[in-house]
């Protein structure tokens, strides 16, 4: 099944390279383009994406709050933050419920490795976002650095659920609470169910 990636992009040359990188690399994903957040809008409410590759500087942006925005649309859309600003910025992205962030700047490698972990474990984060996102979460407490979906996720965890029972409850499928589970635990700089808990008391 062909996967469906928006790119969202005021920058002709940047919309069209990002899309030779992807179709020289990937089979089987149908592009398509916006230019500003009213397109964006207009196209996630005619049409179904898997991915948007999301330009937060476009014209009409809400900068972090395009996020939920764009999931009140569509739910299940994986949005992949796209910028040139620093990774310590993209944590207010991540928290807001992003899959990912992609540094404009990067190069190529980085884009690929970015969209194949987005399709492949449900979410992207660099090694230096990984590690301002554990940085933070010594600093914060758990319901400012999770998403809604993921707190909801944490919640029940806490309370001893698996992933099984996750998805009943949230009416999700398995694999979909098996990534939440493994984002909270990588936002959280956790490795297990035990520190888990232990966050939570804290």
């Amino acid at each position: 099944m062909n996967k469906k990636i928006l790119i969202a992009d005021d920058h002709f040359v940047v919309r069209f390279g990002t899309a030779i990188v992807l179709e020289n690399h990937f089979k089987n994903i149908v592009i398509d383009y916006a230019e500003s957040y009213d397109e964006v809008e207009s196209k996630l409410k005619s049409e179904k994406f898997d991915l948007i590759i999301l330009d937060i500087d476009m014209e009409g942006s809400l900068f972090k709050y395009m996020v939920k925005e764009l999931k009140k649309i569509q739910r299940d859309l994986m949005i992949l933050v796209f910028s040139s600003s620093d990774e310590s910025e993209a944590v207010d992205y991540i928290r807001e419920g992003a899959e990912g962030y992609l540094n404009k700047l990067g190069s190529e490698k980085n884009i690929i490795k970015a969209v194949k972990a987005i399709f492949e474990d449900g979410y992207y984060y660099s090694p230096k976002l990984a590690y301002e996102l554990a940085s933070s979460s010594s600093k914060k407490q758990v319901r400012d650095i999770l998403s809604e979906r993921e707190f909801q996720v944490f919640k029940l965890l806490s309370e001893g659920n698996g992933n099984l029972e996750i998805a009943n409850i949230l009416n999700i499928h398995i694999a979909t609470a098996s990534t939440y589970k493994r984002r909270i635990f990588t936002k959280l700089n956790v490795s297990n169910l035990v520190d888990l808990l232990k966050d939570y008391r804290n």
